[in-house]
């Protein structure tokens, strides 16, 4: 009989054990409200060119937020004009913009400002301070770097189309005889906003 014992008793431990360990709920990040003098603060006016695609106000952007502390990462969706605080970071975006699908190389880019609660010392109370100010790129993320220890922002996309695009789109997919079809020619004067420019120092 003692070694049915003992495996119970092994059994009864693993079990403890697995009710021990069983996996909390993940925190979850919290959207809430901005305060009212952030709010109100004007965001940058970035100059584009409406007629040469989807008008600046209509676009919106994708990007990605993750605190380093807890590795929740968040996927958020913005107009330019928008602010969104999620627990103590708020993003403020300015603009976003893609080059066309004719041209190359691709780049899809968004002016953002990342404001961040946190304290200076141990002693001090937390205060907003901007890290970030300027364009991030989703193909050149080492142009430029939000540089903050808890959280990182990113661009994911900027949904925008230009005129000729979905006709563009059509004409380069494959035809029912499974042959893809003439890849499309660029427009003789393609309607592209110019690629926004890395900023400089």
């Amino acid at each position: 009989m003692r070694p049915f014992r003992l495996a119970l008793v092994a059994g009864a431990g693993l079990f403890g054990l697995a009710a021990c360990t069983s996996e909390a709920p993940a925190p979850v990040a919290e959207e809430t409200e901005i305060p009212d003098d952030i709010a109100a603060a004007p965001l940058p006016q970035i100059e584009v060119e409406d007629s040469l695609g989807t008008p600046l106000a209509e676009r919106v952007a994708t990007l990605g937020l993750i605190n380093k502390r807890n590795n929740i990462t968040r996927d958020i969706e913005m107009k330019p004009g928008e602010a969104r605080r999620i627990d103590d970071v708020i993003i403020r975006l300015s603009s976003c913009e893609r080059t066309p699908p004719w041209e190359n190389p691709p780049l899809t880019g968004a002016f953002v400002q990342v404001i961040v609660q946190d304290r200076a010392d141990a002693q001090s109370d937390p205060e907003w301070r901007g890290v970030f100010s300027g364009w991030l790129y989703k193909e050149a993320p080492a142009v430029n770097v939000v540089e903050h220890p808890i959280y990182d922002v990113w661009v994911k996309d900027c949904a925008m189309t230009f005129p000729g695009e979905e006709e563009a789109l059509r004409r380069s997919a494959p035809s029912a005889g499974g042959a893809p079809a003439a890849a499309p020619a660029a427009p003789a004067e393609p309607a592209t906003a110019p690629a926004p420019e890395a900023p400089t120092a």
